[in-house]
């Protein structure tokens, strides 16, 4: 069964209030970079940055992360998913790295992505932005910037739906 928890509109003004919030934690756009973990934050990272060249009128460097060979349970699972390229064309060393995802769960996917920025360079902060954050951590990470808390139990799951890929843009909320 699938619930809509967020809709296009509620999408967009998260993304305008999470754009407002880098830039004013980091006294606007000088020196940060943005990275979006593949695949939904990419996207997301992309629009933030589009938002930040409208408000700022600066072009900030954007990059992608594949964290596959990173994840700690990359020969637990039976699926074996496409990896795609990472993609970082500027230097990370002294910047401040805005990585960028979807969904905040146990916090392993983003302890993957710093390792893997760990390999690009030494970055002066990485600051972690994402759409939403269900809960359950199993390791000591929290955003920065959070579009919406939504607690859900172990059985339920998240989907976000992004137009770039599903021609929509939807947070749903699946119960099995």
């Amino acid at each position: 069964m699938e619930k809509e928890l967020l809709n296009e509109q509620e999408i967009e003004r998260i993304l305008n209030r999470i754009t407002h919030e880098i830039l004013e934690r980091n006294k606007g756009a000088e020196n940060i970079c943005l990275i979006g973990i593949v695949t939904g934050g990419v996207y997301l990272a992309e629009r933030i940055k589009k938002k930040i060249e409208q408000i700022e009128s600066m072009n900030v460097p954007l990059g992608s992360l594949d964290i596959s060979f990173y994840r700690d349970d990359i020969n637990l699972s039976k699926k074996r998913k496409a990896i795609k390229p990472t993609h970082i064309p500027f230097s990370i060393d002294e910047k401040k790295v805005i990585l960028v995802d979807d969904v905040l769960y146990t916090g392993r996917s983003t302890r993957a992505a710093m390792d893997a920025l760990m390999d690009f360079g030494r970055p002066a902060e990485i600051q972690l932005a994402v759409l939403i954050d269900r809960g359950h951590r199993e390791l000591p990470i929290m955003a920065n910037y959070t579009g919406k808390y939504i607690p859900t139990s172990r059985n339920e799951k998240i989907k976000v739906y992004l137009k770039e890929i599903k021609g929509k843009d939807s947070v749903v909320l699946i119960t099995q």
